[in-house]
């Protein structure tokens, strides 16, 4: 699984809303400047996550993005593979048939790929933006915490 630009700052994007929610809208200049993504890109990011059902928008002076639904029932695998289609490492993995090879049925990679797309789709599909909200809101806390001497 490789993730792209685009997949790198829909995933920003998509936490930083996560970090929001409940709160009001996000403006599209605050996204760009947390997730340090071009304003440009971004609004291609966000039509995308719009289209998606991720996200929806509300127009106008105090206007911005917001996420559809809660933090907790959005998973970073289902983004993934919106933003960047599947994510298996070869057309094979996963399938009971595949026409397209002739070594198919005594492959050895094939299994070793399966088992790669079921290692990454556990940790995928498990975490959520909330989890990674909590993550995020821990770090900073911490970070408070810290005291220094010299």
């Amino acid at each position: 699984m490789k993730i792209s630009y685009k997949g790198d700052y829909a995933l920003k994007t998509l936490l930083e809303l996560a970090l929001s929610y409940n709160k009001g809208v996000v403006s599209i200049h605050n996204l760009a400047r947390k997730g340090d993504i071009p304003v440009k890109f971004l609004e291609q990011v966000l039509l995308t996550l719009k289209r998606g059902g991720f996200v929806d928008s509300k127009r106008g002076i105090s206007g911005g993005y917001f996420l559809t639904k809660p933090p907790e029932k959005i998973t970073v695998g289902e983004a993934v593979r919106f933003i960047e289609g599947p994510i298996e490492p070869l057309a094979c993995a996963v399938r009971d048939s595949y026409d397209e090879c002739k070594d198919f049925s005594g492959c050895v990679f094939k299994e070793l790929l399966d088992q790669v797309y079921t290692a990454t789709s556990l940790v995928i599909d498990t975490a959520t933006f909330a989890e990674l909200a909590r993550r995020v809101n821990a770090r900073q806390t911490e970070r408070r915490d810290c005291t220094y001497s010299i």
